[in-house]
């Protein structure tokens, strides 16, 4: 390659870095003087013309090495415009892809049905992947959505992401490698599907992409994705994933040891590594495709370790003149692969200098014309507007899916026969009618897979899923490896290609190892796409406390707060049999109808309970609601509901107690006590709950969870809100504090004499 002439680049070390590397290439090409149309042996040949390959031997045909360069420029040209126009508050974003141009050979070698997961570096990715269909724009569509533009077709101005919807770039954000294994769950998924007759909606051959750092790849959410993948391949199973590190030496500021990446990835068992020169298009063109294609054809996990470099900084924020010497940002700019791509271009003549130039000046006029235009465009500026994407919900079309009974033949084979329909069977408790709605809603939905650590052949750490793998065999009910993190991440895996997941986490205490997968990932596809990708889930966790002979904190997690805080996702937790299976038939109706990512509390310590007042009393017991039923989202429960007195809020384990609380309340205090069970933690239903609240004399409001951000405090807001502040009212809550073993676990956690004592309080 030819030397860079360091001599006219070598400027102040106050200027503009992205100046510098723009002039770099103008001067490169001005001051060129190799061959024009030699060959690499010196024999002088024509230009390659469409068809025939850059160079001899190589992969890449001159038209193809033209298309190539093309999508350099642009995704070049668009960080250049991007550290121009933030300054004028035109643009919002500068995290670049200049260095990284070379993943448009990874765009130009896979379809655009290929489910695409892209690292921030990904414009000359994008731009290459506009050709794979006519009529779009990869200028103005990039630059609506530097621009935050309501217009922008991939997250309609919410974020800048690399998305769109025809060309199966999901959107992704600035998290770090925690898409790894919801891209490993796609590829999962692709296979998963003809094992179970779902229609796929991409080809049959499809292969998932996934593109990170090699800074990334050191992320313990990229390891386990890794692991995962490795796992599924040892057991020969497909999982066409194509892992594209792309490998520039450096994480912000921090350097990535030399070596390290093809040392820690090229020997793995069950991760196939290829290795690419993506700063040489005519060298890494090949390495590229045997990659793609090893991926396509053995349907194994494959990572290709790409060569990439990074100039112009992290971000336009990262004048890292403070922090690298301008020897070393020299060499780094020397490196740039488009001075590489204009090399090729020249010494085939591909090119004349002045046509060349010509293409770089012509591409930059259009990202800055494009940019402009997109600042004129309308930007978001209504807050109804921002949270369209977010939640949405069609209570007619909900409802009437929930009740939906079409099912019948499904539903016999499910449960074996007329007789043995729950609906026909004495009332029963919570774990058994739990059981009893899953089999009825993976009768329902054919597309529904039920996963998760111990669920299959044992039937879940409390039997609750027992008899499903029977009925629905290994391609619908199967165990994963013990790790939560890819459990979510096969969940929206399945999601993506049109499926419904109901993953189980064992413990809510667990969930707190894979949070981003549903905060960061699952919840937020809605709302930076635009809600044009969904991938709906009903995620099944065992909660709270109240277990006696086992537990402590990790089977006594009472941290709801986890949940309720994250944007869009639906809570749901019942405390009865009944309640359960109707609840379920909504949240399955609300993945299926609105898209929804939903969490399903099941109260532990509930699951075996039978009786309510006394021993072999059997009123926690309850018949199974026939198909047809279901719970509107937001519906609580009111028993006693003409009692004012007192009225006690509360959900879960805190129903029966509050009932037993109630009784012993009515008989001490002579008062009548209503007991409303919430049943919806997110959202919560503050017109239901003020409603509850108007007549009321007095209030408790019994939260199981810790005193700091439980639900009650949502409660209580609904309530002071709903124009009821004055109410005398007290709190019965769960302290700050993780739960301990044994019987100290209820020195922690609210119990009925806690409910009484309160009654006892507002009566004085």
């Amino acid at each position: 390659m030819t030397a860079i002439p360091f001599a006219l680049s070598a400027r102040h070390k106050g200027f503009n870095r992205a100046e510098i590397v723009d002039q770099n290439f103008t001067e490169f090409v001005q001051l060129w003087q190799g061959d024009v149309r030699s060959a690499p042996d010196g024999d002088r040949r024509e230009s390659p013309r469409d068809g025939q390959p850059v160079l001899p031997g190589s992969a890449l045909d001159a038209r193809g090495f033209r298309e190539l360069l093309e999508s350099q420029l642009i995704s070049r040209h668009l960080d250049l415009m991007a550290r121009v126009l933030r300054v004028q508050n035109k643009v919002f974003y500068t995290i670049g892809s200049s260095g990284h141009e070379g993943n448009a050979m990874v765009a130009r070698l896979t379809r655009h049905t290929d489910p695409a997961f892209l690292h921030y570096r990904s414009g000359g990715f994008m731009a290459e992947r506009f050709r794979k269909l006519p009529g779009m724009d990869p200028v103005m569509d990039s630059t609506l959505s530097f621009a935050a533009s309501k217009d922008d077709p991939a997250s309609g101005g919410r974020h800048k992401v690399w998305g769109s919807k025809p060309l199966w770039v999901l959107p992704q954000t600035s998290t770090i490698a925690s898409h790894l294994p919801k891209a490993l769950g796609t590829a999962v998924a692709i296979e998963q599907a003809r094992r179970i007759g779902h229609a796929l909606p991409i080809p049959d051959d499809s292969i998932a992409i996934c593109s990170f750092g090699d800074a990334s790849s050191n992320h313990a959410t990229a390891q386990t994705a890794f692991n995962a993948a490795a796992w599924t391949a040892y057991q020969k199973l497909p999982a066409p994933v194509l892992f594209v590190c792309e490998d520039n030496g450096i994480g912000i500021s921090v350097k990535t040891p030399t070596g390290w990446v093809a040392s820690n990835f090229q020997q793995r068992s069950n991760l196939d590594y290829f290795y690419a020169d993506g700063l040489d298009l005519a060298e890494g063109y090949a390495q590229v495709q045997r990659a793609v294609e090893h991926c396509r054809t053995t349907r194994r996990p494959t990572f290709l370790h790409l060569r990439t470099t990074r100039v112009m900084g992290h971000a336009g924020t990262d004048f890292e003149i403070e922090w690298r010497s301008i020897e070393e940002l020299f060499a780094v700019e020397a490196s740039d692969p488009l001075l590489r791509s204009a090399e090729i271009a020249l010494e085939l003549g591909l090119y004349s200098k002045e046509e060349l130039l010509e293409l770089y000046e012509a591409t930059r006029k259009r990202c800055f014309a494009g940019a402009e235009e997109a600042d004129r465009r309308p930007k978001l500026e209504r807050l109804d507007d921002v949270m369209a994407p977010l939640a949405p919900y069609t209570p007619a079309k909900v409802k009437a899916e929930a009740e939906r009974a079409d099912y019948a033949e499904r539903r016999l084979a499910a449960f074996g026969g007329e007789a043995k329909l729950p609906e026909s069977q004495p009332p029963r408790h919570l774990a058994i009618q739990i059981g009893q709605a899953l089999h009825d809603v993976m009768a329902k939905y054919p597309e529904s897979l039920l996963f998760g650590e111990d669920v299959a052949q044992k039937g879940g750490v409390y039997t609750v899923t027992k008899g499903l793998h029977k009925a629905f065999r290994n391609t619908r009910v199967f165990n994963t490896l013990l790790d939560e993190t890819i459990i979510l991440g096969l969940a929206q895996g399945y999601a993506n290609m049109g499926m419904l997941p109901i993953p189980e986490i064992q413990y809510l205490a667990y969930f707190h190892n894979a949070g981003d997968q549903i905060r960061g990932e699952a919840s937020s596809l809605q709302f930076f796409s635009n809600d044009q990708y969904r991938n709906p889930m009903v995620m099944r966790i065992a909660s709270l406390g109240y277990q006696r002979g086992f537990g402590g904190h990790f089977h006594n997690d009472n941290s709801i707060t986890a949940l309720r805080d994250i944007p869009g996702l639906v809570v749901g937790c019942a405390s009865r049999g009944d309640d359960a299976a109707t609840m379920l038939r909504t949240l399955m109706a609300l993945a299926r109808v609105d898209g929804r990512v939903c969490a399903f509390l099941e109260p532990i310590a509930l699951y075996m309970t039978k009786d309510l007042y006394e021993a072999g009393d059997g009123q926690w017991q309850f018949a199974y609601p026939a198909p047809g039923e279901a719970m509107t989202l937001g519906e609580g429960r009111v028993y006693n509901d003409d009692a004012n007195d007192l009225v006690i809020f509360t959900f879960g384990n805190g129903v029966p107690m509050a009932l037993r609380a109630a009784r012993t309340i009515e008989s001490g205090q002579g008062w009548k006590v209503r007991v409303v069970d919430l049943r919806w933690l997110a959202p919560l239903n503050d017109a239901f709950i003020a409603a509850q609240a108007k007549n009321a004399r007095r209030i408790i409001v019994l939260d199981e969870g810790r005193k700091s951000a439980g639900v009650g405090e949502g409660v209580i807001t609904a309530i002071v809100e709903g124009g009821f502040g004055s109410t005398p009212l007290a709190r019965v809550v769960g302290a700050d504090t993780f739960t301990p073993l044994a019987g100290a676990a209820f020195l922690v956690l609210p119990g009925e004499a806690d409910v009484v004592a309160a009654a006892k309080k507002l009566a004085g």
